[in-house]
């Protein structure tokens, strides 16, 4: 992996080459900009963990990158100390979907980040640089309860001109089901017909949800979504990202879901405890 020097003098090189570009050609007549896709930035930022290519680093806006990752410090410079950290070789990242929602970009990917992980990331865009970053980590599981990985499954972005009406499909099933404000209507949001489930834990079908919700509150361990963050999401694909308590611990809930035909038909999600502030790399929270 390349040291953290390597990486961010090479960033600033090439920022300062842009701009020196820019300021020499300022009086001539305007040039159109070619302007990478946010989609293509943030993919060649988090393949650029694995690789060591500098070059992604200049998508971040060097004088303002927020950092929600609390294990990470804020700016380039966290960034940059994370990776010197990572041992030679290791890193993978293997994004398996990608999309976008206005200023913001959600990415699902199949990391090896200290150790096998599935993780969400969201990306905040301004004035065409990214800004503002936020991720949700948790173990890969071999084995899992429906057979199905944290990852399979469609990765095909369908029905743009229903994007409105699946974000509010899936408010509501955050409001009514996730936070318990009227969980009789969960046929109204889940499929009855098809509910491909991916949390590792957790068996297909609405039977299935309904028996590893009941078996955590026989434990006295309930899951609760105390509140929501997020709904970002583009055609059949939205993510919710909230806050709450799982297994006694308060932790972060990432939760994509696929719609089709007006009903969740997939899931996937992760997991993540959200540490004491003590122990925060930066003060920024994790939303």
């Amino acid at each position: 992996m390349k040291t953290i020097q390597l990486i961010l003098l090479s960033a600033i090189a090439l920022f300062s080459a842009c701009t020196n570009t820019e300021n020499k050609t300022s009086t001539s007549e305007p040039k159109a900009k070619m302007t990478t896709p946010k989609k293509e930035q943030v993919t060649a930022l988090l393949k650029s963990i694995e690789t060591g290519d500098s070059a992604p680093v200049t998508f971040i806006n060097p004088n303002k990158y927020i950092q929600h990752n609390l294990a990470v410090a804020d700016g380039l410079a966290g960034f940059g100390a994370v990776l010197q950290q990572l041992p030679e070789g290791s890193a993978k990242v293997d994004i398996q979907r990608v999309f976008e929602d206005g200023d913001y970009v959600v990415t699902h990917t199949k990391y090896n980040f200290f150790g096998p992980k599935a993780g969400f990331d969201i990306f905040r865009f301004e004035d065409g640089k990214i800004v503002e970053h936020w991720d949700n980590l948790q173990d890969i599981v071999d084995e899992t309860a429906s057979g199905r990985t944290q990852f399979d499954g469609p990765t095909e972005i369908q029905d743009l001109d229903k994007t409105k009406a699946n974000k509010q499909l899936i408010e509501g099933f955050v409001k009514d089901i996730l936070m318990g404000g009227n969980p009789d209507k969960i046929t109204e949001y889940i499929s009855t017909t098809q509910y491909h489930q991916h949390n590792p834990h957790v068996k297909d079908g609405l039977k299935g949800l309904g028996e590893a919700l009941s078996a955590m509150a026989e434990a006295r361990t309930p899951m609760t979504y105390e509140k929501n963050h997020f709904i970002l999401g583009e055609g059949n694909f939205v993510l919710s990202a909230s806050e709450g308590i799982f297994m006694k611990k308060y932790v972060a809930f990432y939760d994509l879901f696929r719609i089709e035909g007006g009903k969740i038909v997939e899931h996937w999600d992760t997991i993540e405890e959200i540490p004491a502030k003590s122990n925060w790399k930066n003060q920024n929270g994790k939303f």
